[in-house]
């Protein structure tokens, strides 16, 4: 999600925001890390047995997931968007609550010079961010976010986009090469044509699919650990409708069965983050048919996520499910018991179908918001929604 618009809704689930909502083990060798959860480790001193679990083996490992969401993707800085800066006892806070894997969104362009050169200091600051994460054992995900819009789908903006893009993700790469398999890059996030949010035409789909493509190039160029990095791709506009037609044949890669797809999912919209809607129930438990939706019930979940499952899991690619969440609504739900419901089915159904659910926290705990932890302190603000989803993912 981004920061910087207004709310528009959109059913497939990738929206855009304003600031105070959103930025709208198995065995194996282990790594420096004390407290690393044990998966393979790509350094040269394992077996090649180790360095060569695929995508879909490290996904079984990697749930539940949470987001770092408004901070390093925040412009200016990391604290502009309300945030406190990340601390390691951010990172502590969130394994202990039982989260296996922190996605870190990332801006790049707001800290690169006219040529796209990244400033040393804000590479440094993501690398000790993804330090922290690292430290308390937990997988990392790192993207280029939506970092200003600059990445349009379109054939009039493709090639100043590409290479930006591999510009980027070769600084990127070069800087974390000598990571292991706990840390994966994902190469954009919801690559969409700013305000159309119908079904991609045969242009966007195609200069989205080359975004990938350039992406898992560039990274795989850099060598060492990135040339067999796990990496993630995105679905046009991270939607699962969109995915299923638009990016079923995923990007050319040198190395086989490291690849994940990403997808996002706020059905329904009018629940999970409109915040001017009167719909504040959800589902079978739900009592009031005013206050309800008429569709994206159980039901709908499921079958959303069946899609991914039979269009790619079974096929023997994992899906990131990196964006879910429902805002909280103490004006009308003050126990939060609907909100909480609905993050519990997600997280369960996703698992089920084989998803890697990743919750969106957006870092502000008050209402119409979606923080779940103390910025500052990695003090649980909302214990009962975190032991939901730690449990349904269980």
């Amino acid at each position: 999600m981004t920061k910087n618009l207004p709310a528009i809704a959109c059913v497939i689930g990738a929206l855009l925001l304003t600031a105070c909502v959103a930025s709208c083990g198995s065995s194996g060798t282990t790594s420096t890390s004390t407290t690393a959860p044990v998966l393979a480790d790509t350094s040269s001193g394992t077996s090649s047995a180790m360095r060569n679990i695929t995508s879909l083996e490290l996904s079984k490992q990697m749930s539940p997931g949470w987001n770092l969401g408004n901070s390093l993707e925040a412009t200016p800085d990391e604290t502009a968007w309300g945030n406190a800066a990340t601390t390691q006892a951010l990172m502590d806070g969130v394994k202990a609550a039982g989260f296996k894997t922190v996605r870190i969104p990332a801006a790049w362009k707001a800290h690169a010079d006219a040529n796209d050169n990244i400033d040393p200091a804000w590479m440094a600051r993501v690398k000790q961010v993804v330090d922290y994460a690292r430290n308390a054992g937990l997988v990392v995900v790192v993207n280029v976010h939506w970092d200003g819009g600059w990445m349009q789908p379109t054939f009039a903006q493709q090639a100043t986009a590409n290479a930006r893009l591999k510009k980027f993700w070769t600084q990127i790469g070069n800087a974390f090469n000598d990571y292991d398999d706990h840390l994966l890059f994902a190469g954009t996030n919801e690559v969409m044509v700013d305000g159309d949010y119908t079904k991609p035409t045969a242009e966007y789909c195609s200069v989205q699919k080359g975004f990938n493509q350039t992406f898992v190039d560039a990274v795989r160029a850099t060598g060492g650990n990135n040339a067999r990095r796990h990496l993630v791709v995105q679905a046009y506009n991270t939607g699962i409708d969109w995915a299923v037609d638009c990016n079923a044949t995923l990007p050319t890669d040198i190395v086989a069965s490291r690849l994940f797809i990403e997808v996002h999912y706020y059905d329904p919209f009018d629940f999970t983050i409109n915040d001017k809607s009167e719909i504040w129930q959800w589902g079978s438990i739900a009592t009031d048919p005013s206050a309800t939706e008429t569709w994206a019930n159980e039901p709908w979940v499921d079958a959303q996520f069946q899609k991914m499952k039979a269009g790619f899991v079974d096929k023997g690619v994992p899906v990131l499910l990196g964006e879910y969440a429902a805002m909280l609504r103490s004006d009308h739900d003050p126990a939060g018991t609907y909100r909480t419901y609905w993050d519990k089915v997600i997280t369960k159904s996703a698992i089920q179908h084989g998803l890697v659910p990743v919750y969106w926290d957006n870092g502000y705990p008050a209402n119409h918001q979606m923080g779940l932890f103390d910025r500052a302190s990695g003090a649980q603000s909302f214990p009962d929604v975190i032991g939901a989803i730690v449990g349904a993912a269980q």
